[in-house]
């Protein structure tokens, strides 16, 4: 079984592609929507970057075999935690435009999404459909996805997404999040959009270096590389799986 986590500010929507390179069938995967991402938030539910591994973690126990996990941008960010959590879940892991790295400080918008007021005042402008539309396809997403996406993007994932990079300080990692990367099982994979504006490909290198997981760069694609690039990286996992 295969497990896709997205990131933001997508929903599943953005394994389209991917599951159409891969050939797979339903009964093959489960790409869940986090919470408040086109899926209802749970009583109680925090927003916060724990609340979302750890209803992960939950999500995979119920699965009740090993899985290859597979994570984007934020989703990458879940997905490398959730593994060095419980490498007891995972058969395989991959990573695409994002990893835990504690001398990252987060892009410019991480940085203001994590800002009180600012991040209120960059959500109002984020209720301009045709406005975002535009920005995401100038920031990298494939304009097929970036139409069936921003339909999405309402005030609860809006809200959603302020509360979870508070929680993070805007993308800077420190205590458990990176020590626990020590856990990580093998295999793992990178697979990295060369051009991505929002994570430079130099900090997937810093990792791939530090924790000595094979790098995959798609030469010329951006930090929506998993849909930009499906082919490619369908490739890359299922050499990846094969592994496992």
């Amino acid at each position: 079984m295969i497990v896709f986590i997205h990131g933001v500010p997508d929903t599943p929507r953005l394994w389209g592609p991917l599951v159409d390179a891969l050939g797979l069938q339903p009964s093959d995967y489960s790409a869940p929507a986090l919470p408040g991402f086109s899926a209802p938030l749970p009583p109680g539910f925090a927003c916060t970057k724990d609340a979302y591994a750890d209803y992960m973690v939950a999500h995979i126990e119920r699965i009740g075999t090993k899985i290859d996990l597979v994570g984007h941008d934020w989703g990458a960010l879940i997905a490398q935690r959730v593994a060095s959590l419980r490498p007891d879940l995972i058969r395989t892991w991959c990573v695409t435009n994002a990893v835990i790295d504690p001398d990252y400080r987060g892009h410019r918008t991480a940085r203001m999404w994590a800002t009180p007021l600012l991040g209120e005042f960059v959500m109002l402008n984020m209720r301009n459909q045709a406005r975002l539309e535009a920005g995401l396809v100038q920031g990298g997403m494939p304009a097929d996805l970036a139409r069936e996406e921003v339909p999405h993007i309402d005030r609860t994932m809006r809200q959603s997404i302020l509360k979870l990079y508070r929680s993070a300080i805007g993308l800077r990692f420190s205590g458990p999040w990176v020590s626990d990367l020590a856990r990580l099982p093998s295999p793992g994979q990178l697979f990295w959009g060369e051009t991505d504006p929002f994570v430079d490909l130099s900090v997937a290198e810093r990792f791939a270096k530090q924790h000595n997981v094979p790098l995959h760069v798609a030469k010329g694609a951006g930090h929506w590389a998993c849909a930009e690039r499906a082919d490619e990286f369908a490739g890359v996992l299922k050499t990846l799986w094969a592994k496992g």
